[in-house]
């Protein structure tokens, strides 16, 4: 599984509102401080404010802000904001797509599923605010 460029974007975007809460940043400042293509970019923010992790503003002071508190949104929320649910492998996310139509009995099925929740849980652990948080540890570090 990698997850595409869009859902790496989109972790910048929320990583550059959440370091400026309560800031309405415009989606030129966000296009070029975390390099990514204009045009790229109002895709990525129309799915994030569909999902109701981005808030959108018009106008002249327009721009983007979050949506609730960075330490409300994890990793598995843009994740799937981006590219759907995650299922390791489609019997997980349909147990009709198995030939088998067993997953109760199949090994590999119930190991996959154990996978797919733990990973989950790990993504569900990581918020931005803790990022955040990281991030400017670094920079102090590096100072």
């Amino acid at each position: 599984m990698q997850l595409n460029q869009a859902t790496d974007y989109a972790f910048r975007v929320l990583l550059h509102l959440a370091a400026v809460p309560e800031h309405i940043v415009s989606g030129q400042t966000i296009a070029e401080q975390q390099n990514i293509p204009p045009q790229f970019l109002q895709k990525i923010m129309r799915s994030l404010t569909k999902a109701g992790l981005v808030k959108s503003h018009r106008g002249a002071e327009g721009g983007y802000e979050l949506a609730r508190a960075a330490a409300a949104i994890t990793l598995l929320d843009v994740i799937e904001a981006m590219e759907g649910a995650v299922s390791l492998n489609r019997c997980l996310a349909d147990q009709n797509a198995c030939t088998r139509c067993c997953p109760r009995v199949c090994t590999v099925h119930r190991a996959l599923g154990r996978i797919q929740q733990q990973f989950l849980a790990s993504l569900h652990q990581v918020n931005f605010a803790d990022l955040v948080q990281e991030q400017e540890g670094e920079v102090e570090s590096r100072i």
